[in-house]
């Protein structure tokens, strides 16, 4: 019930369309019922029914009575005047032009919902984009990318359907209903109380039905996102497959998923395809019912409440009540699969794992004088991973932090920019805690060359100029040439203008860590961090890298995280770290001359 009061809520900005849905709908179902009721006459004049003879019904008032009274006289004076085929084909007319304008607003109100089943869909996406950019890193590190995408696509798709039909559900098919059942209470209230002896039947039914569809659907949805988490890491990762011959592997791994996915899928749509044959089992099991017991009051008890032929045109209608019903109850499982992916979209949309913000932040534009790490201690679950951190950085001066993998390098870095918190202690820029700023502010001040070089899949020059909406041609050329970027660019087709492929494999190694400079030299960060930057690249590759780095540290406060320590011979002060603690710091030939963990790692890269 609260998925479905959120499907409500989202269609509040679309009442406008909502409003005129409504009012088409209803004008639609009216001239339904007009088609329906013109059988009246039709067979009244086609098997002469009132013997020829119909009396004047006087002065017309505004009621169904009367307008039936005064239609009546009107086909009976065109019989009498031009004969009863002449009064036929006018009947025919009238049945078009209800026929016709029926379907004019039906379609108009589905014009109108278009808007709000679309729109509302377009804001499930743009919410959980928008969230899925405010959440911290920690989240994405304990989830499958795979299900993440699966609740953006097929779930949204799943709700997409669900809201059509909570419409459907809430305006329509209730208009309808309520339009054919107030003709058939004006028509005989008892034989209509006799009717709906059979629905709570379907009622119960369906309902049981849908209950079971709700929970299959969410364990199918769920095998969906682990399905597309394979395929997502078998692309990312097929480099890797190929070259150790794991094809086999990841096809047995597949398969297993598939084939659960292939039974769920069979159960939902057997379960959801239940609904329909039954329900129209039903619904002529109480057509025949109410077959049997007018036919029984006209011929048997001899009821003159209506005539033979508003009998036929009350069944008529009756099997168009039948249609809005059997809509509802197919309509009903359709939001119980919905209901399922909305708790899943949800999921991610109530997630509360955001990084907190004080109420009024402070601001900062300029770095002015240190970043200070005081007795600063970090754990993943129950382990720690750093421990008293204790570390001061002037401005303008170079740190470089060394150790082996594991030791905690990039968890400290990734402190500075508050894509973690730290448990214990805290870490302070120009004498304020960073969680006293404004998070955009704070990051501002920063910029990041990572080992990984992430690029996106467009031109050169904007990834270049990414995050910076006012970089000018010329600002971009000149962070080129900063990084070493500027030769090889010129030599792509269409030079600036040039698309680096998807996360930029239509480039090398180097180029692509070029162009992540590039970018970081036209944001001009007063505080860069780079993690590993060369790590990944060849001797040549390196050498115009380093060349770029070199360039891009200049008059900047850098946090180096590196372990080919020749970089790093230069830097103001070197941590060596170990196990998530610094054991070493100061100068390379101070940290050689200790003869310590440094010395060791030296040793090893030169041997």
């Amino acid at each position: 019930m609260n998925s479905f009061k959120t499907i409500v809520k989202y269609l509040a900005p679309f009442k406008k369309y909502a409003f005129f849905n409504i009012l088409l709908n209803a004008l639609g179902t009216l001239f339904s019922l007009f088609s329906f009721t013109m059988f009246i006459p039709f067979l009244d004049t086609l098997f002469n029914t009132n013997n020829g003879v119909v009396s004047d019904p006087g002065a017309f008032e505004w009621s169904y009575k009367s307008f039936m009274a005064h239609f009546n006289y009107l086909v009976y004076q065109i019989g009498q005047d031009h004969g009863k085929f002449h009064a036929l084909l006018f009947l025919g007319g009238a049945v078009l032009f209800g026929a016709f304008f029926r379907n004019f607003f039906l379609y108009m109100g589905s014009f109108f919902m278009a808007p709000i089943s679309n729109g509302t869909v377009m804001q499930f996406q743009r919410r959980i984009y928008n969230k899925i950019l405010d959440l911290p890193l920690r989240y994405f590190s304990e989830s499958k990318k795979g299900d993440i995408l699966s609740r953006f696509t097929s779930d949204v798709q799943e709700i997409r359907a669900s809201i059509s039909g909570s419409l459907d559900m809430l305006f329509k098919d209730p208009i309808q209903i309520v339009v054919f059942l107030s003709y058939m209470i004006y028509t005989s209230w008892e034989l209509t109380c006799v009717s709906f002896l059979v629905l709570p039947l379907i009622a119960i039914v369906i309902g049981k039905i849908g209950k079971s569809l709700k929970d299959t659907s969410g364990k199918g949805q769920a095998a969906a996102g682990e399905m597309l988490t394979i395929m997502e890491e078998t692309l990312g990762g097929l480099r890797i497959i190929k070259a150790f011959v794991a094809e086999g592997k990841m096809k047995e791994r597949f398969k297993k998923i598939n084939d659960k996915v292939y039974r769920l899928q069979n159960k939902i749509m057997r379960k959801h395809s239940l609904s329909s044959p039954l329900s129209e089992f039903l619904g002529i099991l109480a057509f025949t019912f109410i077959l049997v017991v007018g036919g029984y009051l006209i011929l048997v008890k001899g009821d003159n409440t209506f005539t033979s032929s508003e009998f036929i045109a009350y069944l008529v209608v009756f099997t168009q009540i039948l249609n809005p019903a059997k809509d509802l109850a197919r309509t009903y499982n359709t939001i119980q699969k919905g209901m399922a992916s909305l708790d899943r979209v949800n999921a991610i949309l109530e997630e509360t794992m955001n990084v907190p913000e004080i109420e009024n932040p402070v601001r900062i534009s300029d770095f002015k004088s240190s970043i200070e790490f005081k007795n600063v201690s970090f754990k993943y679950a129950e382990k720690y991973v750093l421990r008293n951190i204790n570390l001061k950085i002037e401005k303008g001066k170079t740190v470089a932090l060394v150790g082996q993998s594991g030791s905690g390098k990039s968890t400290l870095v990734d402190l500075l920019p508050r894509f973690w918190d730290p448990q214990e202690g805290e870490i302070l820029i120009d004498g304020v805690n960073i969680k006293d700023y404004k998070l955009t502010d704070l990051r501002s001040l920063m910029g990041n060359v990572n080992q990984e070089s992430i690029l996106f899949n467009d031109t050169i020059r904007n990834n270049i100029s990414f995050g910076v909406d006012t970089a000018t041609d010329s600002q971009v050329e000149e962070a080129a040439k900063v990084a070493n970027a500027s030769d090889f660019i010129k030599e792509k087709d269409g030079g600036y203008d040039y698309t680096v492929g998807d996360r930029g494999g239509k480039l090398s190694g180097g180029q692509r860590q070029r162009l992540s400079i590039a970018r970081a030299v036209l944001k001009n960060p007063p505080i860069m961090i780079l993690d590993e930057a060369t790590s990944a690249l060849d001797t040549e590759s390196e050498k115009l890298v380093q060349e770029a780095l070199t360039n891009l540290m200049k008059n900047r406060t850098s946090i180096v995280i590196a372990h080919r320590l020749s970089t790093i011979k230069n830097a103001d002060m070197i941590c060596v770290m170990n196990e998530g603690e610094i054991v070493e710091s100061g100068k390379h030939e101070e940290l050689l001359a200790k003869n310590g963990t440094y010395k060791k790692l030296c040793d090893l890269q030169t041997f």
